[in-house]
């Protein structure tokens, strides 16, 4: 084993679970045995909520011109430990180091915006009538917290860390089973940077914890990253126990090329859509449609993908199940007639027999009903559909549960303000395979992609993790008596 087994991270001090229960972490890269991870009990997480509990007073009336200077240190120190935290996040999640560097660059983008929070949460104030002020101010929840899912180790964490705990709330956190080691290391640094014992916490396990933050009454807010079935359920849960609740679900992206795309343009910015993180991201390119003839364009995304070599720039999947399940589609996308123009299946890579990888697959001819068209892959699969209009592209689109994130590549500004003011999706692209909105702009979709108000990073954010209280004032006794009196 590579690496200690993992635990948990209660009131600045890594302790053990109080259960013997683990799961192994296994490298998808090439099988290594990278650590344990404990199945922790509703126990751990009262000892959290605790330590959160007893923290809050003291640091939600830090000013948050106090509380940023955290993370001012916290962003130098993931500068600093950028190479090792994007090792780390690929050898448990199986991405390339170029995407884990990528992660982390986002990560301290992240903390970057939580920085400038007291510039956006000053509040306001008015005299409202003569001798009468209204002012409101952003005050935090309390404890908090947020179940992040496997495919980015680093960073969604990190969508809801900086930010929630700037606003003055104390925070648990329960990574994912899989990818438990890169919160640890996150932990480190934050107590680095002068973070208070109690704030940050970390509890691990499966989805009894899961269960036991939803109804936890301690817990005001929950935050959720992972399937749009969970999404659900975490949701409901949640929200049962009358929480603040956020879950961002799964997605089926579409791409909308028309005949008059740039083809190379177009080619490298699908291929590298539906194969960034081996296709493990909720804004991958998974199906496209195509527009009138645009077979000189598939030609070219043909060419791009099999420039994508498993093992070298393209990342391995999580586990064996997810393989198994990716290589599962491609294969019933082809017994019902669909045409497969590059194949990923039974990829091996030399020197990491163990690994689990999926080349890169492209799927033409396929129809709207199709597996591989209605539900999320999540592997480096893009499967291209066929219409004579946009408006059929469009029907095809919005028929779709989903509502996550759609592109158009044209070079008619026209037709693309058509299709962003009818696509039924949160994000939108022009020209762009991954159209993920950089800070202070928000990142969140529509539809079955998201249940609950708001998003989860940029300004939207700040509502989300603060209530507003609203005072009004009267000093001068000479202002009289009024309605407001």
């Amino acid at each position: 084993m590579k690496y200690s087994p993992t635990q948990n991270y209660i009131n600045g001090q890594f302790i053990n679970a109080s259960v013997s229960k683990t799961m192994e972490v296994i490298s998808p890269l090439d099988g290594t045995l990278l650590s344990t991870v404990p199945m922790s009990s509703s126990k751990d997480l009262n000892d959290a909520v605790a330590a959160a509990k007893k923290a809050f007073p003291g640091w939600s009336k830090t000013p948050i011109k106090e509380r940023v200077q955290v993370f001012f240190k916290y962003k130098t120190l993931l500068e600093k430990h950028l190479k090792e935290l994007s090792e780390l996040c690929s050898e448990e999640n199986g991405k390339t180091y170029s995407e884990s560097v990528a992660e982390i660059e986002k990560c301290i983008e992240l903390t970057e915006f939580a920085t400038s929070l007291p510039q956006l949460v000053t509040g306001e104030i008015l005299e409202v009538s003569r001798g009468v002020e209204c002012r409101t101010e952003h005050v935090p929840l309390g404890v908090v917290a947020s179940i992040v899912p496997f495919n980015f180790p680093s960073m969604v964490p990190n969508w809801t860390i900086p930010n929630a705990i700037a606003l003055g709330n104390c925070m648990i956190i329960k990574p994912s089973e899989k990818v438990p080691l890169s919160c640890g290391k996150l932990a480190e640094l934050l107590k680095e940077a002068g973070l208070p014992d109690g704030v940050f916490n970390i509890v691990h396990g499966d989805v009894e914890i899961v269960n036991a933050i939803c109804d936890h009454p301690d817990i005001e807010a929950v935050s959720f990253v992972g399937s749009t079935k969970v999404a659900k359920i975490v949701y409901q849960r949640a929200t049962a126990t009358y929480k603040r609740c956020l879950a961002l679900g799964g997605a089926k992206n579409h791409l909308m090329v028309l005949p008059d795309a740039i083809p190379g343009m177009t080619a490298q910015n699908v291929a590298a859509s539906m194969s960034g993180c081996a296709g493990q991201r909720c804004m991958a390119a998974s199906a496209m449609i195509g527009v009138g003839n645009i077979d000189h364009i598939v030609d070219k995304i043909c060419e791009e993908a099999k420039k994508v070599v498993p093992g070298q720039n393209l990342g391995a999947v999580i586990n064996k199940e997810s393989q198994e399940r990716i290589e599962k589609y491609i294969t019933e996308a082809e017994k019902d007639g669909a045409k497969i123009l590059v194949d990923g299946r039974n990829t091996k890579v030399s020197g990491k027999e163990k690994g689990t990888y999926v080349g890169p697959t492209v799927i033409d001819y396929v129809k709207p009903g199709m597996s591989v068209a209605t539900e999320e892959i999540f592997g480096p699969v893009i499967s291209i559909m066929r219409t004579n209009t946009v408006d059929e592209a469009l029907a095809i689109e919005n028929a779709n549960p989903y509502g996550n994130a759609a592109s158009v590549f044209t070079q008619n500004g026209g037709m693309a303000r058509y299709i962003i003011d009818r696509a039924s999706a949160g994000m939108i692209g022009v020209n762009v395979g991954v159209p993920v909105p950089r800070e202070p702009f928000s990142f969140g979709g529509w539809n079955e992609s998201k249940f609950g108000v708001g998003d989860i990073t940029g300004k939207s954010s700040i509502e989300f993790w603060t209530k507003l209280k609203k005072s009004t004032t009267k000093w001068n006794a000479d202002a009289g008596v009024n309605w407001m009196s």
